[in-house]
């Protein structure tokens, strides 16, 4: 994996303190800071309170900016001082994107995503049960959200719907929130879902690259872990069945890994507190190391 550095985002945007957040250290532990050039350490992204706004129902509000504007600050700084390696921020759940895309937006313009979920995260702050930004990220970064958010990074959308590929994620058996929620993603985002996935992974990976290709952007890769079907990463906040195991993902994710245009990869939603002996946090580094090392 020569040609990175790591970023921690221990972001846990419920406010629970549920074990996202220690996702980080865990995957340190087993063997990712080695597998890097250099290790930033965390940013500052802790959220103290579960409590919800009244306007817009979105939890954890003020916290959430000053995570995004504290994330967007300590990965300004890795590229500034680390100019020929390419960001691994690591999380955390997938609000880590808010930051990244903070900083992405105001200093590179428009970027491609790759966003690679069981879930599209199109929710609104009402409609969610939670009101977990988690559950939302990708309709802020669209545009759709309240203003302290989708302005994070001085232009709106951070990214362009039509500039978001979303890959992996469920669209059969679900249930009606499920159903509206995927009803609300736009019709311009390229989709490829899990049975596309599950039926070619390799081509899947290839077709989301081509389209990658066509955008003429550099592109950000985002990694949620609840894409894996949960019988081999039961270890997520929100796990499913419907998704790939480690060896399909690997096939998918491996032909956006070597883009020319990949400019740095996020991943989020690995629970170390459900991961008793480390064992899934292994296989994680494992399948990091061999899909980034190229």
């Amino acid at each position: 994996m020569s040609g990175w550095f790591l970023l921690g985002a221990p972001w846990d945007c419920s406010g629970t303190g549920r074990g996202e957040a220690a996702a980080p250290s865990a995957l340190r532990v087993a063997g990712l800071a080695e597998l890097v050039d250099v290790d930033l350490g965390d940013a500052a992204t802790h959220i103290s309170t579960e409590d919800r706004d009244p306007v817009t129902g979105v939890r954890a509000l003020g916290d959430t900016v000053a995570a995004a504007r504290a994330l967007a600050s300590s990965l300004a700084a890795g590229l500034r001082d680390h100019p020929g390696l390419r960001p691994l921020v690591v999380g955390g759940d997938c609000t880590l994107l808010l930051g990244a895309f903070a900083h992405l937006r105001a200093a590179v313009g428009e970027v491609g995503l790759w966003y690679v979920d069981g879930h599209p995260d199109f929710a609104d702050g009402s409609s969610s049960d939670t009101g977990e930004t988690a559950d939302l990220d990708l309709a802020v970064l669209t545009g759709d959200g309240p203003p302290d958010l989708v302005g994070l990074g001085g232009t709106v959308p951070m990214v362009a719907a039509r500039h978001v590929a979303l890959i992996g994620h469920r669209t059969a058996d679900l249930d009606p929130e499920s159903a509206a929620e995927l009803a609300r993603v736009p019709g311009d985002v390229f989709a490829v879902d899990a049975p596309a996935v599950l039926r070619d992974p390799a081509g899947a990976g290839r077709a989301a690259a081509a389209w990658g290709e066509g955008l003429g952007l550099s592109m950000w890769l985002h990694i949620d872990l609840d894409v894996l079907d949960q019988a081999v990463l039961p270890a997520v906040t929100y796990p499913q069945a419907g998704g790939p195991d480690f060896d399909q993902l690997a096939a998918a994710l491996a032909p956006l890994a070597v883009s020319d245009r990949l400019l740095g990869v996020s991943v989020a939603d690995f629970r170390p507190d459900l991961d008793g002996d480390g064992g899934h946090a292994a296989r994680l580094v494992n399948l990091l190391d061999s899909v980034l090392k190229g």
